[in-house]
Order: structure tokens, then sequence, then C-alpha cells
């Protein structure tokens, strides 16, 4: 296992084996430690690391766009001399992917979406600007996020769970995360979804009211050889 960081500032960790690898991308508020388990379960090459402004990679800029975040993912696999790989992203993570892929569809053999927010409703989108507005006047990062995220049985069955991601998002710097959730809120799910050729698994949580069944659904249509 390797824990590096790149010339750009960008760390990841990295558990070398034979297969094309396969990258993951985490959500907002969040670093690469959420992939651990998945990190060790496959037999390919895995690879996760911290997008800028969250845990041990900067940020440096004062505006950002998800242009900014596909070249980081760029710069590290050219860094890394990896040709192809298989990109899983989460929540804006899946935004991310979609970005790299429509960018550079030529890097993937595959892409997943997980929890990937397609179109949403004026209500769905007012939702998450008063969430937004909330944190930027609280300054804090809620543990409120969690209760949307697990259901209540599951937290009470997985305390450690609880704990860790209570702990990833009380070492947030507020000021990156708030630049970098914008970018989430404010997503117009603009990207060229004719480029993105890779065969792609879109996923949703049954229950999931921020990025639902019916989005992931709606998103498929617009990516070719997409399933859900």
């Amino acid at each position: 296992m390797i824990n590096a960081t790149d010339s750009n500032g960008t760390f990841y960790l990295l558990n070398k084996k034979n297969k094309t690898p396969i990258i993951f991308i985490h959500g907002v508020g969040l670093n690469h430690s959420i992939w651990s388990p998945q990190i060790n379960y496959f037999d390919h090459t895995t690879l996760a690391y911290d997008i800028l402004g969250h845990g041990k990679t900067p940020l440096n800029q004062t505006n950002i766009s998800f242009d900014d975040f596909s070249k980081q993912l760029l710069s590290l696999i050219n860094e890394l001399k990896i040709e192809k790989i298989h990109l899983i992203g989460f929540s804006i993570g899946s935004l991310i992917a979609r970005n790299f892929a429509a960018k550079h569809s030529e890097k993937l053999s595959s892409l997943t979406l997980l929890c990937s927010t397609f179109r949403r409703s004026i209500e769905q989108q007012q939702i998450v600007n008063d969430r937004f507005k909330l944190s930027k006047k609280s300054r804090t990062l809620s543990k409120q996020a969690l209760k949307r995220w697990f259901t209540d049985e599951y937290l009470d069955n997985n305390p450690d769970t609880y704990k860790k991601i209570c702990s990833i998002l009380d070492q947030n710097n507020i000021e990156n995360f708030l630049k970098v959730y914008e970018l989430f809120v404010k997503h117009k799910d603009n990207e060229n979804f004719n480029n993105i050729k890779a065969k792609t698994l879109i996923i949703a949580g049954e229950n999931d009211i921020g990025s639902t069944p019916k989005m992931s659904h709606n998103l498929s249509k617009k990516i070719i050889n997409s399933k859900v």
C-alpha cells in the first residue's frame, strides 16, 4: 500500500496489483478514507485520492470549477503513468467523474456514478440552496448530513461508521468546503454527455431524496451505453 502526494499536492492511497486500476472519487466534505473497504476488496489496482480542498490536498485558488477537478485527476494518472482506468464517483465525486469522462473518454474502461444528481426540480434545488445558506451562516458541517446519508437503524448498528464520518467532517477547512459545496449546489448538468463513450453504471439508493432513482434513470437516457 502506497500513501503519497503527487507533484501538484494531491494526496492518494494506492494499492498496486496487476489489473486495470479502479479510481475512487469521494463526496463533498469527505476524503479518500471512506473508500478503505473497497481499496482492499478488489483484485485490481485501486486508488483513492483527496479532491481539491479536502483531506490532505490543498486548495490554493479563489475560484474553482469542475474542470479544475478533472485536471487534478488527469495530472495524477499521467504522473503515475496510468493509461486506462475504471472510474467510480460518489455524489460530487460522480459529477467530477462525469466532467472527466466527457473530456477524457479515451482514458476510461468503465464509469460508475453513485448518487449522482441530475436535473433537480425547483423544490429540490431550493432545498440544497437552503442547506448551503445554512452552512455559510453556521460555519459548521452539520451532523444532520449523516441523517440524510444513512438510516437511523444503520447508524445504530454501525457506530464506528458514524464516528469516522463525524471525524472527517469535523476536520474540514470550512472555507474550502464551502467553495466546493457551492459547486455541487449550483451544478447545471451541462456536461457534453455525447462524449461519454465508456460503459456506464448509474447507481441510486432506493430512498435517496437528494439523488433520486428518477434522476438516475433520466441521466441514463443522456449517456450512451449506460444502465441503472
